[in-house]
């Protein structure tokens, strides 16, 4: 048994699937992470490769800046999410953005897709049953 939230489903590419998500609602206020550099995330996933996302917006379905990162199957591991090298992003296609306004994040949010980006494929991304323990998410 360990804490912190689990992130588990089946993912099916069938009628154009192929993705799962799960993320906050929107922060009210915002959060003001400003000071801070980036995000860490401690995770336990299954070797397959997930994004992170935060928005700085508060539309549901607006820009948002993401970041991959691979899994080791059974290993917890840590994940440094520098501010800087978030990618803007909508619906998984690159986006000519500003950085992201770090004083202002509405919510997070955490993926499986079978897409990387601008329609390139996940090398990591296996169609089935997955699972992502997700231990912290902090700012450093």
């Amino acid at each position: 048994q360990q804490d912190g939230l689990a992130f588990v489903g089946y993912v099916s590419t069938a009628n154009s699937g192929g993705f799962a998500s799960v993320r906050t609602r929107n922060f009210e206020p915002p959060l003001d992470l400003g000071a801070y550099t980036g995000m860490e995330l401690r995770v336990k996933g299954d070797g397959q490769r997930y994004k992170f996302f935060l928005r700085d917006g508060a539309g549901w379905d607006t820009v948002a800046y993401a970041y991959s990162f691979d899994t080791v199957a059974g290993d917890w591991v840590t994940v440094r999410i520098p501010f800087a090298e978030m990618k803007a992003v909508q619906r998984a296609r690159v986006v000519q953005r500003a950085p992201i306004s770090a004083g202002q994040i509405y919510s997070l949010q955490i993926m499986l897709s079978k897409f990387e980006y601008d329609r390139q494929l996940n090398p990591h991304f296996i169609a089935g049953p997955f699972q992502l323990l997700v231990e912290t998410v902090k700012v450093y």
